[in-house]
């Protein structure tokens, strides 16, 4: 059993959750003025639920990505697996710019896709560094993939 960075755990959920802070002045802004004049799908769950869901799926991306980053840098598929966790980071980062910012559904709707391809990606190779890694990432998959049907519903009754 490794020892406990804090230092580096907290480094690590800081960084996934600055992934919402950068989409959060999109957010917050379009969500009191365009997104409020948008049809939406039945299914959309009220404005609240996002902030809490995020912060409890970034804070499980961080201490995921704290597991892999504290194993041993010359560890097999180590410095593969970080480098698309950071990819589909950004591609999280820019969701919020691309459909609240830049009001481009569409193109929201091909980031998540991406983004949902990277997290795939992700778990499959953070699962045999640490199969608690992945785990902690399956929820994240799951929201995406149902945030990815409400931007495509969104991007339909939305043209």
């Amino acid at each position: 059993m490794m020892k406990m960075d804090y230092v580096r755990l907290i480094a690590a959920i800081l960084v996934c959750q600055a992934a919402g802070l950068l989409g959060a002045g999109f957010t917050a802004k379009a969500v009191r003025g365009w997104y409020a004049t948008l049809q939406r799908p039945s299914f959309n769950p009220p404005n609240w639920v996002f902030g809490p869901v995020w912060t409890l799926l970034y804070t499980m991306m961080g201490i995921a990505l704290y597991r892999i980053w504290r194993l041993e840098p010359a560890t097999a598929g180590r410095a593969l697996a970080l480098t698309l966790f950071f990819i589909q980071w950004a591609l999280n980062a820019l969701w919020s710019p691309l459909f609240f910012g830049a009001r481009a559904l569409w193109l929201a709707f091909a980031d998540i896709v991406l983004m949902l391809a990277a997290i795939a990606l992700t778990i499959a190779l953070f699962h045999p560094l640490d199969p608690t890694s992945a785990w902690l990432l399956a929820p994240y998959l799951a929201w995406v993939s149902f945030a990815a049907l409400l931007n495509y519903a969104y991007a339909k009754l939305n043209p």
